[in-house]
């Protein structure tokens, strides 16, 4: 029962909620695109011209909002181990950047260029224990820290979604060791309840 009044509620909540009914009249894929124009409206981190990856992409809205202010000079590259409807002037890679065959074809799509962004907005399969899903979070995102150390170009930066928990803390300040500048951010569009998130690191120096 308490399952079933659950559900509605979420139900409820997805319905009235002012972000979902925008994604529609914006033409936006997902609600999420509100939270990336938010800490680009505070961060400006994409501009014309840049090399962005997506992590974590599907169903695409961040990549659509990278591609638009990247412009036709810039470069996306969306990455997901789910599937993502095409979207023009987004080289969309499916698979697991954990294998090295999907990291090939992300060097291949860079052409031995770096990176001038690297955004995720990766999340674990929720198992609703919060010890698991933080844990699974946690190494989600230090993978793509790997990954940034290993792409970015020197004065590049990272958009990352995080959770508060265990974990977090030291995860900061590993980022810290790595750009100039780390900010936290929690968009109006995240929901209130909601443990998530976003570190914004700039100024890649090693």
């Amino acid at each position: 029962m308490a399952k079933t009044k659950s559900s509605r509620r979420w139900l409820d909540r997805h319905v009235n909620d002012p972000y979902v009914k925008r994604t529609q009249q914006d033409g936006y894929r997902s609600r999420a695109a509100y939270k990336l124009l938010e800490i680009q409206e505070k961060d400006p981190v994409l501009k014309p011209g840049m090399r962005v990856l997506d992590l974590g992409a599907a169903p695409g809205s961040w990549s659509q909002i990278a591609s638009r202010l990247v412009g036709a000079r810039g470069q996306v590259i969306a990455l997901d181990i789910l599937a993502m409807d095409p979207l023009a002037d987004v080289c969309f890679i499916e698979g697991d950047f954990r294998e090295d065959e999907v990291l090939d074809q992300l060097r291949d799509a860079l052409g031995g260029e770096p990176l001038d962004l690297v955004l995720s907005d990766m999340a674990p399969n929720i198992t609703g224990t919060t010890v698991v899903d933080q844990t699974r979070a946690m190494y989600l995102i230090e993978l793509a820290l790997d990954l940034a150390r290993e792409q970015l170009k020197l004065g590049g930066a990272m958009v990352v979604k995080a959770f508060h928990g265990a974990g977090f803390d030291d995860y900061v300040r590993d980022l810290r060791t790595s750009f100039k500048q780390v900010a936290t951010r929690k968009p109006k569009s995240s929901r209130p309840e909601s443990r998530e998130v976003f570190l914004v690191a700039r100024g890649f120096h090693h």
